[in-house]
């Protein structure tokens, strides 16, 4: 029997062993930690953001800063209906959140573990961690892996590692082009008046740009003991990944906490004015965010807490208006999202054959998973391509 050895016990790894044909190969997992499917475990809080409940290929591409273009004609063969059903067929539902991220129903992470290591069983796939591959050596028709217990001969490789140094270099060694590995998905450390003492304080819907690099994004935003953090810095982050790696995370932000433009802000005020003449301003609700923080406004704009809404000067109310929707910071460096850190770089995507996930250079050598230039913003995109290029290679294996 022809031996498969998937180099990498994470997702895309296990993932393409549970669809393999078990009648056809004999299976071996070499996995350098204690543990496999780590990231799984402590993804989405300890409860695995599986997939994202978006159903068409050409949306769901749009969540990938890298592999964008490459990966619709892989979304078009399995995409997240197929990862739900797929779990569905092995009894784990899965539920769909408010946010479209999808979950199993039974909260916990496990339940995806369990599920991979049963159906790797079933399959009699041979798992062996603490197992460092430390050589790959092509010989002939065949692949010798060279690991701390011991060598390991491959008809077929799947490489599925993850996106360490070392991993990467082993595959530079063998020919791939590795583009640099920078992070994505960060937050932003911020020192700055407004933000002190309110870590917690979050915004619904907020506007965050970078003007030198002439981009912005919007969505939910979170002030944190060290800047700023949520779904708008995440994906902000993601997609200026190497630009900011570039300005060595020393750039500036400007943050509209309302997300409504300074002049229709300007009405707003002007109409609760009219309206609220004897009000105390510390105590008015004009916009939809927290009296704290509406009070620092305050306090930064050098306005007096106690002073009545008619009495606010036009110079005063300017003041305000520009910490809500325009204000200033300067980042000074970043912070690693929760443990869900993501990396943008590694295999260079065009020697990589998007039908099946094959090595345009290497004979028999599939690569899935984040040791690709590939990655997403944060709502289980990244696991999704981990699924669907698992599939695919699985799908290419059992059609030999």
């Amino acid at each position: 029997m022809k031996q498969i050895i998937i180099i990498g016990g994470g997702a895309a790894g296990f993932f393409c062993a549970s669809n393999l044909d078990e009648k056809k190969y004999t299976i071996t997992i070499l996995e350098q930690n204690s543990d496999v499917l780590q990231k799984v475990k402590i993804s989405g809080g300890g409860r695995c953001n599986v997939t994202h409940a978006c159903f068409d290929p050409r949306e769901l591409v749009q969540f990938y800063p890298r592999g964008n273009k490459e990966l619709l004609s892989v979304f078009t063969k399995f995409q997240p209906g197929d990862t739900m059903e797929w779990f569905d067929q092995r009894n784990v539902p899965l539920k769909i959140e408010n946010d479209n991220r999808t979950f199993p129903e039974s909260n916990s992470s496990q339940t995806i573990i369990n599920t991979f290591l049963n159906e790797t069983q079933k399959k009699n796939v041979t798992v062996k961690t603490k197992c460092t591959v430390k050589e790959i050596e092509k010989q002939d028709e065949k692949y010798l892996v060279k690991t701390n217990s011991g060598d390991f001969e491959a008809d077929y490789i799947v490489y599925t590692t993850g996106s360490s140094p070392k991993s990467l270099k082993m595959v530079e060694n063998l020919g791939h082009k590795i583009v640099d590995l920078v992070p994505s998905l960060f937050t932003f450390n911020i020192k700055d008046d407004l933000l002190k003492d309110l870590p917690g304080t979050s915004f619904e819907n907020a506007g965050i740009s970078i003007p030198k690099l002439k981009t912005e994004e919007s969505g939910p935003l979170l002030i944190t003991h060290w800047g700023l953090s949520g779904p708008a810095v995440l994906k902000i982050s993601a997609w200026e990944a190497i630009s900011l790696a570039k300005l060595k995370y020393n750039f500036e932000i400007e943050v509209n906490f309302v997300s409504i433009d300074i002049d229709e802000a300007e009405e707003a005020f002007q109409s609760f004015k009219q309206n609220n003449p004897k009000k105390t301003i510390g105590q008015s609700k004009i916009f939809d965010i927290t009296n704290r923080f509406w009070q620092k406004i305050l306090e930064i704009s050098k306005v007096d807490l106690n002073k009545q809404v008619a009495h606010i000067s036009g110079k005063e109310m300017q003041k305000i208006l520009e910490n809500l929707c325009r204000k200033k910071f300067q980042v000074t460096g970043k912070s690693t999202f929760k443990d869900e850190f993501v990396t943008a770089g590694g295999v260079d995507l065009k020697e990589i054959n998007f039908k099946n996930m094959s090595s345009k250079l290497l004979p028999n050598f599939y690569i899935a998973g984040e040791v690709l230039n590939i990655d997403a913003v944060t709502g289980g995109f990244n696991f999704q391509a981990c699924w669907s290029e698992g599939w695919l290679i699985a799908q290419d294996l059992n059609s030999l």
